[in-house]
């Protein structure tokens, strides 16, 4: 080694800062927490760091630059600190940064895919699964409304992706059918007119109620002619085809990257609805007329409503 990089034999703690390419506060650190152990001090009472130290030092930044915790490092020289200076007693601590940094790619990666989806797909309509995405392709721009997507968002946190990519054939009948469009938005309306200053009793839930029966009816009977439900057949086949255990069990499993699916009262319970006494009511009526209609001549269970 040439002499001049022969380091003197004991510095203080600002030059072994500067050589390790640290701070004199990140030093005292490491002496707290018992990573570098505290050198003897000098007769002005100020540590003198030696040979060793600075190796150690050395040491310590550079496993800390690749991601090595302290607390880690700490371990792997506790246990041998010979071998962990040579490289061989970190090997553990080394495979599981390696795994962890892997774990790391791999999301911001899928963090990326995300959002180069949503810059192609569209902000709202991006948020969505590619079976649902899917499911609304085709459809003029401007045709979906900000608040279908909100409501295909919602669907598909409960029912997941197969829940959410059957309700969005209501939406592709709306958008294609502006009639029906409107008459959707005037019982929206009349829904929404039944707050709190309605009694349960009025006369104006049951006569809701029945409009919306009829207009679920009116919907239903277009997504048959149209053939849309054809499309949904071959969605619920394709998908128990890949999911062959959510026919086992019956339990809809998404695989969704908003984490599990949640029940229909789970989500009941989490949600922050609003709904007045008789418009749970006129709900209540209306799906009473559905389910009467169905028993009276059938229906597809499997369309969430």
């Amino acid at each position: 080694m040439p002499a001049s990089f022969v380091p003197p034999r004991q510095v203080r703690i600002g030059d072994a800062a500067a050589f390790a390419g640290c701070t004199p506060r990140a030093i005292r650190h490491y002496h707290e927490i018992g990573l570098l152990p505290e050198p003897e001090r000098g007769g002005d009472d100020r540590r003198r760091y030696g040979y060793e130290d600075m190796i150690r030092l050395l040491w310590i930044r550079r496993m800390a630059d690749a991601g090595i915790a302290l607390e880690d490092i700490r371990e792997a020289f506790a246990e041998d600190p010979a071998d962990a200076q040579g490289g061989d007693g970190i090997e553990a601590v080394l495979e599981s940064v390696e795994g962890s940094l892997a774990a790391q790619e791999a999301e911001l990666r899928r963090q990326r895919t995300a959002v180069q989806r949503m810059r192609v797909e569209g902000s709202r309509m991006g948020l969505l699964s590619d079976l649902v995405t899917d499911r609304l392709k085709g459809l003029s721009e401007g045709s979906l409304r900000q608040a279908d997507l909100d409501t295909l968002l919602v669907t598909e946190r409960i029912f997941g992706p197969l829940g959410a990519a059957v309700q969005a054939t209501r939406f592709v009948a709306l958008a294609t059918h502006p009639a029906l469009r409107e008459e959707s938005d005037r019982i929206d309306a009349a829904e929404e007119a039944l707050d709190d200053s309605v009694a349960v009793d009025d006369p104006r839930v049951a006569q809701v109620a029945a409009e919306r029966h009829a207009f679920e009816s009116a919907l239903h009977a277009l997504i048959e002619e149209s053939g849309l439900d054809e499309d949904d057949d071959a969605l619920f086949e394709a998908w128990e085809t890949s999911h062959p255990e959510t026919r086992d069990d019956g339990e809809n499993e998404s695989g969704s990257d908003s984490g599990r699916v949640m029940t229909v009262s789970e989500a009941t319970g989490k949600m922050p609805y609003d709904f007045s006494p008789a418009r749970l009511r006129c709900m209540e009526l209306a799906e009473g007329l559905s389910v009467l209609t169905e028993d009276e001549g059938g229906g597809n269970p499997r369309r969430p409503t």
